[in-house]
């Protein structure tokens, strides 16, 4: 499985500013199929974990109302070597983890 999490954190005076995308349809089960007129199932992140050196530092919960492949941006105090690792589930049961270290 290809990596669906690409992270790059980067430290200044002791604040690592962390972006993130995540890859991830994200449908609302809202859409209809135009052929047929059926509803496409739900699928949607519904938690993302974040952590330092293994230490949690923000948990979200989300909903249907994100949108396709999400951008998550933040500042976390912290240095250069730090482990920023951030991990998704879905409504599905799929989930994902992906780590790097701050620069």
């Amino acid at each position: 499985m290809a990596r669906t999490v690409k992270i790059r954190a980067h430290e200044i005076d002791g604040q690592v500013t962390v972006k993130s995308v995540i890859n991830h349809p994200m449908e609302t089960g809202l859409r209809k199929i135009k052929k047929t007129g059926k509803k496409i199932p739900p699928h949607f992140i519904k938690e993302v974990i974040v952590s330092r050196n293994r230490r949690i530092v923000m948990e979200a919960f989300w909903g249907k109302s994100i949108s396709r492949n999400p951008f998550l941006s933040f500042q976390i105090a912290g240095r250069k070597g730090d482990l920023i690792t951030i991990s998704w589930l879905d409504n599905r049961g799929n989930s994902d983890s992906t780590s790097a270290k701050v620069r």
